[in-house]
C-alpha cells in the first residue's frame, strides 16, 4: 500500500474514533481499537470492551454495532461501502493504549517495534509495566525498554495464566 494510501486509513480511523469513542463510553464500553482494512470493499472493525471488566458477549456485540450504524450512517466518515466488523478484544488481545500496558503487566507479550534496539525489532517476554512513555519488557537476554511511540504492533501472549485469569472473572 502506499503511504497516502496509510496516511488517508490513519486519518479516517482518527476521525471514526472521535465520532465513536463518546457514545460507546456513554454505553458503558471503550474502544480498543480501530482498523480500516482492504481498499475495494474495506471492512471497518471496532474492538471494543466492556468499561466495568465483565467478558463481552454477543449481545454487547450487537448493541456497539447499532449504536455505531447510526452513527456512522448520520456522519458517513467513509465514502464508499464497507463491512462494519464489532468484536472484544479475546484473551490474546492487542495491547493498544498506555493503560493496556500496566493493567496486563507480569502477563506474556510480543512487540513489534518500529526501529531496532539492541539490533531487534520483535520482543517477546513478561511485560513489566510502562514508566512516562517507555514499555518495560522481561525477556530472554534481560530487561529492555521500549519508546511507547516506537510500538508498532503489541499483543498478549495466550499462556496458562492469562487463561486462568480470565477464568476467574
Amino acid at each position: 500500500m502506499s503511504e497516502r494510501h496509510d496516511e488517508q486509513v490513519g486519518t479516517a480511523v482518527e476521525r471514526i474514533e472521535r465520532l465513536l469513542a463518546p457514545s460507546l463510553e456513554a454505553m458503558g464500553y471503550e474502544v480498543v481499537r480501530i482498523l480500516i482494512m482492504g481498499r475495494h470493499k474495506p471492512t471497518l472493525q471496532i474492538m471494543a470492551e466492556r468499561k466495568d471488566d465483565r467478558a463481552m458477549t454477543v449481545e454487547d456485540c450487537a448493541d456497539i454495532s447499532r449504536q455505531v450504524s447510526a452513527v456512522l450512517d448520520v456522519e458517513d466518515p467513509i465514502s464508499s461501502s464497507y463491512t462494519l466488523e464489532v468484536s472484544s478484544p479475546g484473551l490474546d488481545r492487542p495491547l493498544t493504549r498506555p493503560k493496556d500496558f500496566q493493567r496486563f503487566a507480569g502477563h506474556e507479550a510480543r512487540l513489534e517495534i518500529r526501529f531496532p534496539i539492541e539490533g531487534r525489532r520483535k520482543f517477546t517476554g513478561k511485560l513489566l509495566g510502562i514508566e512516562g512513555e517507555v514499555v518495560k519488557l522481561k525477556h530472554e537476554s534481560g530487561e529492555v525498554a521500549l519508546p511507547y511511540a516506537q510500538i508498532q504492533k503489541a499483543r498478549l501472549v495466550l499462556t496458562d495464566e492469562l487463561l486462568r485469569q480470565a477464568q476467574k472473572h
